[in-house]
């Protein structure tokens, strides 16, 4: 097996930082600033990542609530 190495301002290499943070990989959540991911990733990749994973998000006020596992989203008032 190969393992790829990305550089850390390739979309690839952000989005890979971002997932492989200790709340991302226990399963809580992570916040990045919207600029920052269209910036770095890409919205579209972003959230084609997200639809890979499995993994919800949610916008509001130029940030990104992103929620590193696969449980249902209840918004409440």
């Amino acid at each position: 097996m190969v393992k790829q190495h990305f550089s850390p301002l390739s979309p690839e290499g952000w989005m890979l930082a971002l997932f492989s943070s200790k709340a991302a990989r226990s399963g809580c959540v992570v916040r990045r600033n919207v600029r920052d991911v269209e910036r770095y990733a890409g919205r579209h990749a972003f959230e084609q990542e997200l639809l890979r994973r499995g993994y919800h998000a949610v916008e509001n006020a130029g940030q990104l609530v992103i929620f590193c596992n696969q449980e249902p989203i209840r918004i409440i008032v």
